[in-house]
C-alpha cells in the first residue's frame, strides 16, 4: 500500500480531460477498485464530471455486452483484461477511448480490439502504483517503445536505471518498506531501460534479471516477444539455475501447443542461443494476481526442470 496526495492524482485528471472525458461521457473500468488501474479510472471519471460504470464481477462476454448496450465511450483496462473482453462476438461501436496499463499489447491483441472497436484510439501508458504516469503511447509509438514522456514527467536514465521526476509521485509506503528509491526529487521503481530520440525503452526490473554465461538478460524483453508470436496468449520467463552457464530460461506460456516448433525457432533465430529459452512449458490453468498480472511464485512452484 502507498500512500499520496490527492493533488498527485488530480493533476493527472486535468491532462486526461483533454481526451474528452467529462460531463456526457461514460467510463467504464473492468476490474475491481483494489485493482489501482481502475481505482484511478473510476475516481478520475468522476472527478471530470463523467458517468461511471463498474463491471468487476461480470463475466467477460457480459462485460462486453454492457459496453455495447449503456454506450460507453471509454475504458480503462489492463491487457490480461482485454483479452478476455476480446474473445466473443459483438462490436462497442461508442467506444472512443481504450487507456491501457500494466504492459504492452501484443499485435494480435491490437488486431481484435480494432475488431471489437473500430471507432476507438487506443492509448497504452507506462508507469507504476509509486509514480502513476512515467509515458503515454500513442500511433507513431515505435513498436518496441513505451511512448513519449506523460505530461509533466521528467525522464532520466542513469546507469540503465530509469529516474522521474513529476508532480503525481507517490509520498511513502503505507505499511512495509518498499521497491522504490528517492535520490534529490527523483524517483526510481527499479526499472531499467534506455531512452532514444524522446521514446523510452524498457528492459525489465532489476529484480528480475538474471545472469546467463555472464550476459545480463532481463525476462521481460523474451516475454514480450512470445506474446506477439501467434499461438502464445500469454508468456513467462524463469530462471533456473545452472552451473555452468549461472542460469540457463525456461518459457512458460498459455495459447496453442501445435505453435511450439515455430516459437521455439523464432525465439533462436531472434534472441541466440544462450538468451532464448531452453525448453517451453505450456499451462492450461494461468496464474493471476488480483491486479490482473502474472503470478510468477505460484508459476515457479508448478516448474519441474529438468523437463
Amino acid at each position: 500500500r502507498i500512500l499520496r496526495t490527492q493533488a498527485s492524482w488530480t493533476r493527472s485528471f486535468a491532462v486526461n480531460a483533454g481526451f474528452g472525458i467529462g460531463p456526457g461521457a461514460k467510463v467504464a473500468v473492468l476490474g475491481g477498485l483494489a485493482f489501482s488501474l481502475s481505482l484511478y479510472g473510476a475516481i478520475e471519471g468522476l472527478h471530470l464530471g463523467a458517468e461511471v460504470h463498474l463491471l468487476a464481477g461480470m463475466w467477460p462476454d457480459r462485460q462486453r455486452q454492457a459496453l455495447a448496450d449503456r454506450h460507453i465511450s471509454y475504458i480503462y483496462a489492463s491487457p490480461a483484461q482485454l483479452r478476455l473482453l476480446t474473445q466473443g462476438p459483438g462490436v462497442c461501436p461508442d467506444l472512443r477511448l481504450i487507456m491501457v496499463g500494466g504492459s504492452k499489447l501484443d499485435p494480435g491483441l491490437r488486431t481484435a480490439l480494432r475488431a471489437m472497436a473500430p471507432s476507438a484510439e487506443v492509448r497504452e501508458f507506462y508507469g507504476a502504483a509509486e509514480t502513476s504516469f512515467i509515458t503515454m503511447a500513442d500511433a507513431a509509438t515505435p513498436e518496441r517503445s513505451v511512448g513519449r514522456a506523460y505530461s509533466g514527467v521528467e525522464i532520466a536514465v542513469r546507469d540503465g536505471a530509469i529516474w522521474v521526476k513529476s508532480p503525481y509521485l507517490f509520498t511513502a509506503y503505507a505499511d512495509a518498506p518498499g521497491s522504490a528509491r528517492w535520490q534529490d526529487g527523483w524517483l526510481s521503481v527499479g526499472e531499467m531501460g534506455r531512452m532514444e530520440d524522446g521514446f523510452l525503452y524498457l528492459y525489465g526490473r532489476a529484480g528480475r534479471m538474471v545472469t546467463v554465461a555472464d550476459q545480463n538478460v532481463f525476462p521481460e524483453e523474451i516475454e514480450a516477444l512470445m506474446e506477439s508470436l501467434p499461438g502464445i496468449r500469454r508468456a513467462a520467463v524463469l530462471p533456473v539455475a545452472d552451473g555452468p552457464r549461472g542460469h540457463v530460461l525456461v518459457g512458460l506460456a498459455e495459447g496453442d501447443p501445435g505453435c511450439e516448433g515455430a516459437v521455439m525457432a523464432r525465439l533462436r533465430a531472434t534472441l541466440g542461443p544462450l538468451k532464448a529459452p531452453k525448453a517451453l512449458v505450456w499451462v492450461t490453468d494461468w496464474p493471476v494476481l488480483p491486479s490482473g498480472k502474472t503470478d510468477l511464485v505460484a508459476l515457479a512452484r508448478r516448474l519441474e526442470w529438468p523437463v
